[in-house]
């Protein structure tokens, strides 16, 4: 299989749209001439849609919809009546839900779905008439931006290609409780009669934390997804790759099988495996998009039913070099155990930095790194984004933290913690001329440029 970001061997950089000062304007066109110049022709981005309060990409109120967080308020696109006929004829199949789920949201103080009036939680017909009615020019305002998320961000890619970046993507494998996915289509979600998750998701005990993560977003139905050929999922995987060149499934292992938690369980230890249909998935969104531009986030526990699907489908996977000193010499994010596909990270956005990560390291492994990377003292990050640019993996990915060489101050997000996460912002005129040099020769000299 030959997808089209892995034709050849690329670098590319980790920056979430968040970090970034007009990210659908003058902010991210800027950082994407910075890659070119900086020799990297990948830019891979965090999911796309609106957050709840605590900001996290990964809690999503819809994934069809764009985060309007993101707009450059400069440069909001004119209204052409034309255009948006045709950006709302294209979005049809989710718009109009999304629009009034989130005005409902402002109507009802941000209460969750299933606390609202009867009528609206279980959508009467005349009740959701009566709201189009009255609340018409919300609505419409709703609607309009995300005829300007649309517009910047076809503008933003289009000036992505002209200097030659990508955009790897990526999608969250569940949506938040509270969203337009579970309140306009219930009937794919694991629900009580009232709305309110059955089942949660989350992961066991692992790398991140001893009582596992506990991340309390619904699960799927999947037995009433088979019975429509899986609609719904392959709608949101289409969607996406509208939008970018090759796409991550975040949680990729959730597809051979799914850790499911009793819903109000206090931590996720109580939760059990359940199958999934995942192959069955894989095999449809095949057949109807031909080779799949997937890149599949194989971290935590892995099985051999997880490599086998990942394998089958001929999806690359991820190696994390932060992930590979444990002292076993086949540990999988070695370099030497890297493979043609992998995609190779220093670190994720769920890592602490580089520099942060040798730091709180323990004595015996920061020398089985040193002596791993032959690295000499005050060399992190450069020594472990050598070893990423250098590893046989066709495409390597820098966080934008470890480019500047940042601390832990800098990191994104902390697993298993809901304060304090996805603030860090690119700082102003850190991305010099000087740094982009600097990368041009080392991608060049990885062959990577």
């Amino acid at each position: 299989m030959r997808l089209p970001v892995l034709d050849r061997r690329r670098a590319g950089v980790l920056l979430h749209l968040g970090s970034l000062e007009g990210a659908l304007g003058s902010g991210g066109r800027a950082f994407i001439d910075w890659l070119a110049d900086a020799g990297f022709s990948v830019w891979q981005i965090l999911p796309l849609g609106p957050t709840g309060p605590d900001g996290s990409p990964y809690w999503v109120r819809s994934d069809f919809a764009g985060n309007p967080a993101f707009l450059d308020r400069t440069e909001l696109p004119q209204f052409r009546r034309a255009e948006y006929t045709a950006f709302a004829a294209e979005a049809e199949h989710w718009l109009d839900d999304y629009a009034l789920f989130e005005v409902l949201s402002g109507v009802q103080s941000g209460a969750v779905w299933w606390t609202w009036p009867a009528d609206l939680r279980d959508r009467i017909p005349a009740a959701l008439d009566g709201v189009a009615h009255d609340l018409a020019a919300q609505l419409q305002r709703t609607k309009r931006e995300q005829f300007a998320f649309f517009v910047q961000w076809r503008r933003l890619r289009e000036h992505a290609r002209l200097r030659g970046v990508r955009i790897l993507g990526d999608l969250p494998f569940y949506v938040a409780p509270h969203s337009a996915e579970t309140w306009a289509h219930r009937e794919q979600f694991q629900l009580d009669a009232e709305g309110r998750p059955a089942a949660v998701a989350g992961v066991p005990p692992d790398y991140f934390s001893q009582t596992g993560q506990l991340w309390g977003n619904p699960l799927y139905d999947w037995q009433a997804m088979r019975h429509d050929n899986f609609a719904y999922w392959r709608a949101r995987v289409r969607e996406q790759l509208e939008r970018v060149d090759l796409l991550r499934i975040d949680h990729f292992r959730a597809l051979a099988a799914h850790w499911a938690v009793p819903a109000g369980a206090p931590d996720a230890r109580g939760g059990e495996w359940r199958l999934t249909p995942g192959e069955d998935l894989l095999r449809l969104l095949m057949d109807e998009l031909g080779d799949l531009p997937i890149l599949a986030e194989d971290l935590g526990l892995i099985t051999d039913d997880v490599v086998a699907l990942r394998k089958g489908f001929g999806l690359p996977g991820m190696r994390v070099l932060q992930f590979a000193f444990s002292g076993e010499g086949d540990n999988p994010h070695l370099p030497h155990m890297h493979e043609h596909d992998s995609v190779v990270y220093t670190g994720t956005h769920d890592n602490d930095t580089t520099v942060g990560w040798y730091r709180s390291l323990d004595e015996e492994t920061r020398r089985r790194v040193d002596s791993m990377l032959r690295a000499a003292p005050g060399t992190m990050p450069e020594a472990l984004i050598r070893e990423a640019l250098g590893s046989v993996g066709q495409l390597a990915i820098i966080p934008a933290q470890d480019l500047l060489g940042l601390g832990t101050e800098a990191r994104l997000n902390t697993p298993g913690t809901v304060r304090d996460n996805w603030r860090w912002r690119l700082p102003a005129g850190a991305l010099t001329p000087q740094l982009a040099r600097h990368f041009a020769q080392l991608n060049g000299m990885y062959g990577r440029l």
